[in-house]
């Protein structure tokens, strides 16, 4: 056997938080991933390693090179061969019409040793979240799971229509878009009723997903209607009529829109999530870059001197992370701190102590400098202050405490690098008005969205693309800059921001945003 080794893992449909833990522990491992078309690249938050796109099919893909299966299989055992730990992440399940027997087969013959990490699969993923039970004691007691693209290299279809057509149960169509009229014609040809409930759900699991019903015979003209595109899932029986009282993902409050976030990627994870929750797509548009100091020596220095402070101050989560971590790595703890009263500019950075198991002291009720600085005044007269902050950003605590003798001593514990531009997928987002909000959570993060914005993405601000500020400091820079901000947070954190996005939609909505096009 070779030393390296491929898991072949199941990404799910679509939503990233589909994917089992046991996947999630093997991205975190591999040495090298190959994620198909399909696969939600969301999913590469948990990925530190190299990344491959693979493409068995043109669309999608954005003309990147069309691989033959063939060329994956080498592509997985070259790398196994070179001793790396790969994982094959496979769209669904990889062993559900996903090629991945193939790839087993193929990794046995070249004696790689391998896993399969199994995923959950369209069938019931898409069917959940369009509020479709494929079973039901009352309605179907079998599902039958069929491929619509079959083998285009066999000479006759495996699909046996006359048994289909008198299957006691839930019929689902995989990767059948394109052949809907012939599947439809078939099953009633073989003596399926035209009435039987049926449904198409195109992009399921996503924040894009659009569902079709209506009865068998008219499923054809409805989806041609209501321009459903792939990938697809074809949903036939008794079970589709449940869905007018079970259906509850295309509820959720910002369900459909793409929002842009403007954090770091490393830092995105609680952004994503909640967007996600809410139902809106997340699309990462990083202005900055944030790594360690580039010297350490002065972190160093003011852990060695912590007892001449009374007081420790954090600006960001990034702060007390990298504050903390730098603390164990030079051999101390927490105990260290056991003298000091810790300010947090706001809730957010006040979570992020919590995960060290401590507790903020003090937190302004305006998530600002400002108020952390008029809350502070009071408490600080004389004493010193040591605060553990970014490379950049505004001087107010130290000119505010000076005015009741405190001295503020900041050090750099993490640096901001600007972007210098971003990934072509984002940019074709931007120019082309298919995102709808982008959140500006800072001064400096709204003047770097100025900078990157290519002058076709300009033209599509306030037409298609609206932004939300995360305070009025930010509104302030954003507007000096030339940009126009349609939503401002309450409060000063990325949910103030979706919750003003929220509201103004809800202000110029007309109509019902979750509307499914149903045949009438």
């Amino acid at each position: 056997m070779a030393k390296g080794k491929v898991y072949l893992v199941g990404a799910g449909p679509g939503d990233p938080g589909l994917i089992t833990i046991k996947g999630v522990e093997c991205l975190k491992q591999a040495d090298l991933i190959l994620y198909d078309g399909l696969v939600n690249p969301l999913l590469l938050q948990h990925v530190s390693s190299e990344v491959e796109r693979t493409c068995r099919v043109a669309v999608g893909c954005n003309n990147r090179r069309i691989l033959k299966q063939d060329e994956i299989n080498q592509r997985l055992i070259t790398a196994a061969r070179e001793g790396k730990t790969v994982v094959r992440l496979k769209g669904g399940d990889p062993f559900i019409f996903g090629r991945g027997s193939e790839e087993a087969v193929a990794l046995r013959e070249a004696r790689i040793d391998f896993e399969v990490i199994p995923g959950i699969t369209a069938a019931t993923a898409a069917a959940g979240y369009a509020g479709i039970s494929i079973t039901h004691r009352a309605h179907a007691s079998a599902v039958a799971l069929i491929t619509g693209h079959e083998n285009p290299d066999k000479s006759d279809s495996s699909l046996d229509y006359e048994v289909l057509a008198k299957f006691p149960g839930t019929l689902v169509f995989y990767m059948g878009l394109h052949k809907i009229e012939s599947i439809v014609s078939s099953l009633i040809q073989a003596g399926k009723s035209e009435s039987t409930p049926a449904a198409v759900i195109s992009r399921g699991t996503t924040p894009f997903q659009k569902t079709v019903c209506g009865q068998l015979s008219d499923l054809p003209d409805s989806v041609k209607k209501a321009g459903l595109i792939a990938p697809s899932l074809i949903v036939i029986g008794e079970c589709v009529s449940l869905r007018d009282q079970i259906a509850w993902f295309e509820q959720k409050p910002l369900f459909g829109l793409r929002i842009g976030i403007t954090r770091p990627w490393e830092q995105s994870e609680t952004e994503i999530k909640l967007a996600l929750k809410m139902g809106a797509q997340p699309i990462l548009l990083p202005t900055i870059e944030i790594s360690g100091p580039a010297d350490w020596a002065p972190v160093d220095n003011a852990i060695s001197r912590l007892e001449e402070y009374q007081w420790l101050v954090f600006t960001s989560a990034n702060g007390v992370q990298y504050f903390l971590n730098r603390l164990w790595e030079t051999g101390f703890d927490a105990r260290q701190l056991s003298h000091l009263k810790i300010a947090t500019i706001g809730p957010s950075t006040a979570e992020a102590l919590n995960a060290f198991h401590l507790r903020a002291d003090l937190v302004p009720p305006q998530y600002r400098a400002e108020a952390l600085a008029a809350a502070m005044k009071p408490l600080v007269g004389q004493q010193r202050i040591l605060w553990a902050g970014a490379n950049r950003g505004r001087e107010v605590l130290q000119n505010e405490l000076a005015t009741v003798s405190a001295v503020v001593d900041k050090i750099v514990v993490y640096e901001n690098h600007d972007m210098t531009e971003w990934d072509p997928e984002s940019i074709g987002l931007l120019e082309s008005g298919e995102l709808d909000w982008i959140g500006l959570s800072s001064p400096s993060i709204a003047r770097n969205f100025n900078r990157l914005l290519t002058e076709k993405a300009r033209e599509q601000l306030g037409k298609k693309i609206k932004l939300a500020s995360i305070s009025p400091v930010t509104t302030q820079a954003a507007s000096e800059v030339g940009l126009q901000v349609e939503a401002e947070a309450e409060e000063y954190h990325w949910k103030g921001i979706f919750d003003a996005i929220l509201k103004q939609e809800s202000s110029t909505s007309t109509l019902p945003r979750n509307t499914e096009s149903t045949p009438e």
